[in-house]
């Protein structure tokens, strides 16, 4: 009955429109008066759950993205990225994929990517006689390599959602060929599409342009070096690596290309205080949540429900993948990871998959919960920026989800896409 209470109160929040952390935490809450716990339980877990050393590289991260956005950087990605595929057919489509992936391996964040993206490269696509629908869906898909980037805080979540077995270390080595593969998947999709739609091609502005705005970017792309560099090298933890890239950040959008106002100092600062304070309390609330999954058996029922179909293990990875799908239509990046890997990780462990797989896993599943009605975060925000309607936006957006899929797919079946790396440094 109170696994009943648990779960029923989660989904009926989400289902009026309640806010993931309030459902979250409401359930929780109904679970221990139902029990006759005392309610200190529930803050005690909250304050534990939070309090953890390793969150302090989550505001670092997120601080470093919204600096970098705020100060300048994007403008710089796009004009490289227009010099080097920009006279491709549909070359605009091109750019947005190199320059949305390259800004997400600064930001570390889809979201902040497709506002920095979205809002300089939509309009001039739209302006070029090139369908909003197809500029949205361009933008979106490509910013959600930023989830398997270095710089992202959810590898962090995922982490220690994961009981401390896997590193930040292992996360960042095996989300580099996924990450490649998605931006491959992701270019193809938008060069087929523009052929479908016969949009033109633009013109070569030369070698010399090419060169010039590559060096005009690679100070702002150096973050990635810093933090990847750093962490795996051993020279910095994963929040010592985020304390540097703040500084870094600081000193080259304030000093090098003197573009970070005050006023836009205080934007990024109170954006970033805004996301860090939603995580950690969303974290907080999740810790609770999951200690009673784990003391109702929720992982072991879901495991024995599971096997009761098959006992093939891609075919429980692949159901595995359907119900992380499904979660992710109704939670947000950070309270997907915090809720789905206490119930599916010690499935996949038992069915031979790697945590550190399952880690690259559950984050691309999170990514297609950004673009995927009713809840998706970066969806929204594309379609608001490109200025037309949902429904236009989803008619035209299966060719784009089936790239993402697919990825997802082989990096579930073939274990080397995500453990090559991996497993050939360590």
């Amino acid at each position: 009955m109170a696994l009943t209470i648990l779960c029923v109160t989660f989904i009926l929040g989400l289902i009026v429109g309640m806010p993931v952390v309030f459902a979250i935490g409401l359930s929780s809450l109904a679970t221990v008066l139902y029990e006759g716990l005392p309610v200190a339980v529930v803050f005690q877990r909250m304050a534990a759950g939070m309090n953890v050393f390793a969150f302090l590289t989550i505001p670092f991260f997120i601080f470093t993205g919204e600096l970098m956005m705020y100060g300048g950087i994007a403008d710089r990605i796009i004009r490289c990225s227009k010099a080097m595929v920009g006279h491709v057919r549909g070359g605009l489509g091109m750019t947005n994929v190199v320059a949305c992936t390259m800004f997400g391996g600064v930001s570390g964040s889809p979201v902040a990517d497709v506002s920095a993206m979205g809002s300089a490269l939509i309009p001039l696509m739209k302006r070029e006689g090139i369908d909003a629908d197809y500029a949205v869906n361009v933008t979106t898909y490509s910013s959600l390599v930023g989830a398997v980037m270095p710089t992202s805080h959810n590898m962090i979540i995922y982490s220690l959602a994961a009981g401390g077995i896997v590193s930040m270390n292992s996360l960042i080595m095996a989300g580099a060929v996924p990450a490649a593969m998605l931006s491959v998947a992701n270019l193809l999709t938008a060069y087929i599409v523009a052929r479908m739609r016969n949009y033109p091609a633009g013109k070569f502005p030369g070698w010399t342009e090419v060169w010039r705005s590559l060096a005009v970017a690679l100070p702002g792309l150096f973050i990635m070096v810093i933090i990847v560099g750093g962490i795996l090298s051993g020279v910095f933890t994963a929040a010592e690596a985020g304390a540097v890239a703040v500084l870094y950040a600081l000193l080259l959008t304030v000093l090098v290309y003197r573009s970070l106002s005050l006023e836009h100092f205080l934007k990024a600062a109170a954006k970033a205080s805004k996301t860090t304070g939603i995580v950690l309390l969303l974290v907080g609330i999740s810790t609770m949540f999951g200690y009673l999954m784990s003391i109702y058996g929720v992982a072991e029922l879901a495991g024995e429900f599971l096997s009761s179909i098959s006992t093939t293990p891609w075919v429980v990875f692949i159901m595995v993948d359907i119900a992380l799908f499904l979660f992710g239509i109704f939670l947000d990046m950070a309270a997907h990871i915090l809720v789905c890997t206490p119930i599916f990780l010690p499935i996949v462990m038992h069915y031979g998959m790697d945590p550190v797989q399952f880690g690259i896993i559950v984050l691309l599943n999170c990514t297609i919960g950004l673009n995927t009605p009713p809840v998706g975060a970066a969806f929204y925000l594309g379609c608001a920026i490109g200025e037309v309607s949902v429904s236009k936006v989803v008619r035209s957006m299966w060719p784009f989800m089936a790239a993402l899929w697919i990825t997802l797919l082989i990096v579930t079946l073939v274990p080397g896409t995500s453990m090559f790396v991996h497993d050939l440094l360590k």
